[in-house]
């Protein structure tokens, strides 16, 4: 059985590796947006730091100085393997233990807001990344879910915490799958968080998460709530990286 795949008993054949001088930083900021990485570049004094080599090209890791502490900062990629592997090969070019990431998610709720910050404390592991890296179970425990929803209320930020639903196949979210999710209280559907927390917890990092309420699937129709185009309230809404800074900012106190 797939949900069989972790080996906690043997050594993995390729692993990360630290550089003795990798730059140390107080915690380091994900993002999925190529919009959100172009404002950054464009309003902060970011300096390149490291690079994520790929087949696919390189991604650049970017250092950012606020309120006197240094943070790392990049873009990486969509799903859970690819996004997960970007986590691993930061352990080979920065030094830290945190990790904030935020992105987009569909909502499986109508009263939530579009826009609205979502914080996930479990997420049903309907990928294939976690398994690898913890026993199988339905659920992983988003173990800070409680210390980023802390922030959001310390600072007047709506937010609302539940389940989400990670999943691989975007395009298989299905009716009778949705109504699975909902019914078991996931507020949320997206493609990494179940497999970020388990690399976390495996690599003894701490993993800090928020999503955007995007598009809308409790309803008649697929509702992508935004016009084409549109930036706010959707994950590439740059008012969402002050958040994340703000948080870096708090977990790192």
């Amino acid at each position: 059985m797939i949900t069989e795949s972790f080996d906690g008993k043997s050594d993995a054949i390729i692993n990360p590796h630290r550089k003795e001088n990798a730059p140390e930083v107080d915690a380091c900021i994900v993002t999925f947006s190529h919009l959100i990485e172009k404002f950054v570049l464009e309003n902060y004094d970011c300096v390149q730091i490291g690079k994520l080599e790929s087949v696919t090209g390189a991604t650049p890791v970017y250092r950012l100085d606020y309120n006197g502490k240094k943070f790392a900062f990049y873009k990486t990629c969509v799903g859970a393997p690819a996004c997960v592997g970007t986590v691993e090969d930061t352990l080979s070019e920065i030094k830290t233990d945190k990790y904030i990431v935020f992105g987009g998610c569909g909502c499986l709720d109508k009263e939530i807001t579009h826009g609205k910050v979502m914080v996930p404390d479990f997420a049903y592991r309907d990928e294939g990344t976690s398994y690898h890296y913890a026993p199988a179970s339905d659920y992983i425990q988003i173990k800070n879910a409680d210390k980023v929803a802390g922030f959001m209320e310390e600072n007047g930020i709506p937010c609302v915490k539940g389940k989400t639903w990670t999943t691989d196949a975007f395009y298989r979210e299905t009716v009778n799958n949705f109504k699975k999710r909902k019914e078991d209280g996931c507020i949320s559907v997206e493609m990494e968080c179940a497999a970020l927390q388990a690399v976390c917890d495996f690599r003894n990092l701490e993993l800090y998460v928020f999503f955007t309420s995007g598009d809308l699937l409790d309803a008649p129709e697929w509702d992508a709530r935004h016009k084409a185009g549109e930036t706010e309230g959707t994950q590439h809404d740059v008012g969402h990286f002050d958040i994340a800074l703000g948080l870096a900012d708090y977990v790192t106190e």
